[in-house]
């Protein structure tokens, strides 16, 4: 067995499987996001202040109940990113019991999703648009730059 690691397009001769397979170099994908041309994946800063003073944007923390109890982004429905995926599916009454906010619409826009440095963020975008929230977005610079450059 050959020590090499193939990647997910260099397989069959290239490893020594025997297969006579062409050895394939894929580019990078790009995804194209389904909502209107104003909505993109992440969130900057300057548009996280003017999305909220303008009141266009839904803010939800997914860090810890604990992390979020230390100190959040004013407005922000703390929904912890292992709540998240049960959060998104239920009923809105049930939701609106748990979280004492209105459950989000998946047309809505603007459903910003944040932590403490960018990655749960990240899960949490990724997942809600999974579950057909196209307006799903992640606010990369996080808790972190709000509380440096707004706290």
């Amino acid at each position: 067995m050959s020590s090499s690691i193939c990647g997910p397009w260099e397989c069959g001769a290239a490893r020594g499987g025997g297969i006579e397979a062409p050895i394939l170099h894929s580019p990078p994908l790009k995804v194209r996001v389904p909502s209107s041309s104003a909505s993109t994946v992440s969130v900057s800063l300057p548009e996280l202040r003017s999305l909220l003073t303008s009141g266009r944007a839904r803010l939800f923390d997914v860090r810890s109940r604990e992390e979020a109890a230390a100190g959040t982004i004013p407005g922000a429905v703390n929904i912890p990113v292992s709540e998240l995926e049960s959060a998104l599916q239920m009923e809105p009454a049930v939701f609106k019991a748990l979280y004492r906010t209105e459950k989000p619409k998946q047309e809505d826009e603007n459903l910003v999703f944040f932590c403490q440095m960018g990655k749960r963020g990240f899960q949490a975008t990724q997942l809600a648009r999974r579950l057909g929230y196209t307006g799903a977005r992640n606010y990369a610079g996080a808790y972190k730059e709000w509380l440096e450059k707004e706290g």
